[in-house]
């Protein structure tokens, strides 16, 4: 009988659909894991294909490329060192499978395939996947392991199970993104099937950009008692070894590790810090191109760029109109100066007067107004695009949350680009993360140490600039206050009526909930951006763009 054990965390960045390089990596956790003496390397959901996968997975020429690979990692374990634990997908009489496969003796040794498939937020796994049945523990080495998959772990029925079959440690492999307080919710659950079940628990996560979604990894141990035995770094790839002894008939885990994971404004930075890298990266941007304003949501999306890519791959761009002023064009040069950026400049007046001219016979009369406004907001996206297609860098949006909410932006003029940094960030959070920046730099970001943006930037009024002595509060209620009906409305899913209860006025919630419907096609055709909150634009909320209902409940 196994008496001692060594589990090795491999909390990975995958690549979908790099089905090879994913592969590739899984083997070098392996021969890491082998050098620190571990037994068996366990690895998140999916790790094989990339999580998620989305439809790829019902593509056969990608079913034969991973049902290749993992049969080539399953033969490597012939050599006598650690198994394998592995995430991935698997056709089985033409039904595709979400599955966890132990990979041990030069063969794939058992495999328990997902029970619960999540299907809500953003998930759709029931779209491309079959459920599993209820599983038993797998047999590793005279270890009975209770193998979970991710959502597995979300209810006590699966847990129930493998407790009542016999295992012995509980093992979950998981592809969980982040989003504000994540972390605790998912130890409370671990704790909660621990105190269930009475039996210790693994939880792999990996860490990574993929698309809107991205990976905080903050792997843990807990041990029978639920005590916190090993926790990986967040943010970062790591090979976490854990020692298992087992004492009176029970396994217990010796104390490794333990790392505290990122709260509050330092992991929504290092949220959108990681998804933009592996999102530039992973595609093949060379760079990324930001229209530089002297505001502080440009400013903020530079600090991020540069934090993520280094200055060296951020240009950005000052575009003038005869409505910028001098101050704004001063704060735009001072934060492309702190941030070690290059900073050029077009102004947008001779764009304007061709359209002007162009336009001028068709518009007769017509006082100026929001359409003279969005003309230079697409002299602007213009530029910018076209700068993209010269160079190959990607273009950056930079608009907020807020703004995405209400409509206060111009399609195909400021909403252009390829990635959004702030579009799951509120402007009171834009706020306090710019102040945060300005006094921490953590590990691995490669932007300036210090100040990153300057002070005059945070501390104005906001202003899109676009006719004379223009601020955002002439059409937006102060974002404090918006940001609060917003919360209620977009987070919470309250109605009026509910959102009036708590404190604010019934003709601005009207107002701001008639915004929040009619801007619905503005954000159908937004770029697509890192998820920070529970209820991100996009897959988190999808409304209907042609939509009667009115309804204040």
């Amino acid at each position: 009988m196994t008496d001692a054990l060594t589990i090795a965390l491999a909390q990975l960045n995958p690549t979908v659909g790099d089905v090879t390089g994913n592969a590739r990596q899984l083997r070098s956790a392996r021969e890491e894991a082998a050098r620190l003496g571990a037994d068996l390397v366990v690895a998140s959901e999916l790790a094989l294909s990339g999580y998620p996968p989305e439809d790829l997975v019902v593509r056969p020429s990608f079913q034969e490329t991973v049902h290749r690979e993992l049969q080539a990692l399953a033969a490597e374990t012939e050599d006598g060192g650690p198994g394998l634990l592995v995430g991935t997908p698997w056709v089985d009489g033409g039904t595709v499978y979400n599955v966890a496969a132990l990979l041990d003796g030069g063969r794939i040794a058992d495999m328990r395939r997902k029970y619960d498939l999540p299907n809500y937020g953003v998930f759709d796994e029931k779209r491309v996947f079959a459920g599993g049945p209820l599983p038993g523990p797998v047999n590793f080495r005279g270890v009975r392991l209770g193998v979970m998959i991710c959502e597995d772990m979300w209810t006590d029925e699966v847990t129930e199970c493998l407790e009542e079959s016999g295992a012995e440690i509980l093992v979950v492999l998981n592809g969980s993104p982040f989003e504000v307080d994540k972390v605790d919710q998912r130890l409370n659950l671990a704790v909660a099937r621990v105190t269930e079940s009475r039996l210790p628990i693994i939880y792999v996560n990996q860490v990574g950009g993929q698309d809107e979604l991205v990976f905080d990894g903050s792997s843990f141990v807990l041990d029978a008692d639920a005590a916190l035995k090993g926790q990986a770094v967040s943010w970062r790839e790591e090979i976490l070894p854990t020692t298992w002894r087992r004492e009176n008939g029970a396994w217990h885990c010796e104390t490794a590790e333990r790392n505290p994971p990122a709260e509050g404004l330092a992991a929504i930075y290092e949220a959108m810090t990681l998804g933009l890298r592996d999102y530039v990266t992973k595609n093949g941007f060379p760079g990324v191109i930001i229209g530089l304003s002297g505001g502080i949501d440009s400013a903020l999306t530079a600090a991020v760029a540069a934090d993520a890519l280094g200055p060296g791959r951020v240009r950005c761009v000052m575009m003038p109109s005869p409505y910028t002023s001098a101050e704004s064009l001063e704060d735009a040069a001072a934060t492309a100066r702190l941030l070690g950026v290059a900073l050029d400049e077009v102004s947008i007046e001779p764009a304007m007067g061709a359209f002007d001219t162009m336009l001028r016979p068709l518009f007769g009369n017509a006082e100026a107004d929001t359409t003279e406004e969005n003309i230079q907001a697409r002299s602007r996206g213009m530029t910018l695009m076209a700068l993209s297609n010269k160079t190959g860098s990607m273009v950056l949006s930079t608009g907020n949350k807020s703004e995405m909410s209400v409509g206060y932006a111009t399609l195909y003029g400021d909403m252009c680009g390829g990635y959004s940094v702030l579009k799951d960030v509120y402007k009171t959070t834009v706020f306090a993360l710019a102040r945060w920046r300005n006094g921490n730099r953590l590990p691995g970001m490669l932007g300036p140490e210090g100040r990153a943006i300057p002070e005059r930037v945070i501390v104005k009024p906001p202003s899109a600039e676009l006719k004379p002595d223009q601020r955002d509060d002439d059409t937006l209620p102060p974002y404090d206050t918006l940001d609060r009906i917003l919360d209620g409305l977009v987070e919470r899913d309250m109605g009026v009526d509910a959102v009036v209860e708590e404190g604010f006025d019934r003709a601005l919630v009207l107002r701001v909930w008639r915004m929040l419907l009619g801007a619905e096609y503005k954000r159908r055709q937004a770029p697509p951006g890192v998820k920070i909150t529970s209820r991100s634009f996009g897959r988190d909320r999808r409304y209907p763009i042609v939509n009667a209902f009115r309804g204040r409940d």
